[in-house]
């Protein structure tokens, strides 16, 4: 039998439709997980037992009269320690936030659609500092490790939700991705992880980080991602850039199939990425699994050009200068060394400078909306390596000491705006997880996530 810790939101709801068990039975079971893989993998910041037992018995009250609250009452959902949940600080994995110079009575968006439909908040997950990094380390909260290798990074800078929703620590997470963050941790943990369209969930308070930084959903497999779409996009007047409200939902087109479309698959974006030959591997049979279900999968590589990992630094470094302006000399010495580093870069622009990465970005925008012309989906590796060792940011012998080296497949995305997903396809030759991404021309979210279900109803890993 399986253990309730281990269902995917999906299943949770039919049991409780159909009483096979109840919200109590099955928060009870998480929190009871959550005890078990703490020490071992250091996915949560807060764990707020009592609150979440508390609102696992009003879920089940109204299941027991048959009258559900929303979409996903009485689910355990945890949250990424950079989004607001009420009742609590977020300290965003920072020795610089006073958790008593805040208050605690506002939940970002995406929170509050999740709490108007009776989900069940665990706790925070971790983050490295500010969510700088592809890597989950923090002054706060120290590291986070890979459940597969707890010698080995989780990723991130979402790494404690993936690490979570791999464990059977709940089995949805809420987190943020700006270069690759909700991927990226998908990918290392082997998990479901999308970055949606830019402003299809709104974000509030807004990021320093711009319009990189987007929120999304860290699941056990595509449905229950679309299950949470179907609550987290809902708009939010608080997020001026946020979209409007889309017509229809995910959950029921996610099942159409891949037949007839249109599929690139690029292997190395172009040669701009080194990619290692498991990984290769399971991204061919990706490709062929895709075109095996009626796809038409070409290898093409899109327009990128040159990385535009420059560009993209001048973005975000200067992100992340604003968000430590205010510090005074004695709060700065207590920031992460290499976001230190990053800040004092970035503070170092011009406004022209500034404005030529954005001319970078609106070109390859553009060169990608002219891609999706001819292609529905581009299918790449989600990154070139599998989780290597905890505490570092940057594999041993890397070329450049910054995570932006080892990420090239993800952050090309966040600069164009484009839904991309990290897809769980195999592990490699040590056992640790693959993660294939496919990406969509922007508001193509859907898609992304009907072929993404595709491949795990046709059977994974590969």
């Amino acid at each position: 039998m399986t253990d309730l810790h281990e269902l995917t939101a999906r299943q949770l709801l039919q049991g409780y439709a159909d009483r096979t068990f109840s919200p109590v039975e099955v928060v009870g079971s998480v929190l009871e997980r959550i005890e078990a893989v703490q020490p071992r993998v250091n996915a949560f910041c807060r764990i707020d037992s009592e609150a979440a037992m508390d609102t696992a018995r009003a879920s089940e009250e109204r299941w027991r009269r048959g009258e559900p609250a929303g979409l996903v009452d009485g689910v355990p959902v945890s949250v990424k320690d950079i989004l607001l949940l009420r009742g609590g600080p977020t300290l965003r994995g920072s020795l610089t936030i006073d958790p008593k110079g805040q208050a605690w009575d506002e939940d970002a968006p995406s929170v509050a659609r999740l709490r108007e439909h009776g989900a069940v908040f665990t706790g925070k997950t971790t983050t490295p500092e500010f969510g700088w990094k592809g890597v989950t380390d923090s002054p706060v909260y120290g590291i986070t490790r890979n459940p597969h290798d707890p010698s080995r990074t989780a990723g991130g800078s979402s790494g404690g939700s993936a690490a979570a929703v791999a464990l059977g620590a709940g089995p949805m997470s809420l987190g943020t991705d700006g270069g690759g963050s909700v991927r990226i941790p998908a990918s290392f943990c082997g998990v479901f992880g999308l970055k949606p369209t830019y402003g299809r969930v709104p974000l509030y308070p807004a990021s320093a980080f711009g319009t990189l930084a987007h929120v999304g959903p860290l699941t056990r497999d595509a449905a229950d991602a679309a299950l949470m779409m179907d609550v987290i996009s809902a708009p939010d007047w608080r997020d001026w850039s946020g979209l409007p409200a889309m017509e229809g939902d995910f959950t029921s087109v996610i099942t159409g199939g891949v037949a007839g479309l249109r599929i690139a698959y690029s292997p190395s974006l172009g040669g701009i990425a080194s990619v290692a030959p498991d990984v290769a591997a399971v991204v061919r049979r990706a490709a062929d699994r895709l075109a095996g279900l009626g796809a038409i999968v070409e290898e093409a590589d899109p327009p990128i050009g040159e990385d535009p990992v420059e560009a993209f630094h001048t973005l975000w470094f200067s992100g992340a200068a604003k968000v430590v302006e205010h510090l005074a000399p004695e709060q700065r010495a207590l920031l992460d060394p290499g976001l230190r580093e990053i800040c004092e870069q970035g503070a170092g622009y011009s406004a022209l400078e500034y404005l030529g990465a954005v001319d970078v970005r609106m070109r390859l925008g553009h060169a990608m909306g002219c891609f999706h012309e001819s292609y529905d989906l581009l299918l790449t590796p989600t990154l070139p390596i599998t989780a290597f060792a905890a505490g570092r940011e940057a594999p041993e012998g890397a070329p450049s000491p910054r995570w932006t080296g080892w990420t090239p497949f993800t952050y090309p995305f966040n600069m164009t705006q484009q839904p991309a997903a990290s897809v769980p396809c195999g592990t490699d030759g040590s056992g640790l997880p693959v993660g294939v991404q496919l990406v969509g021309a922007r508001h193509a979210d859907a898609l992304v996530l009907r072929a993404s279900h595709a491949l795990y109803e046709s059977g994974l890993p590969l």
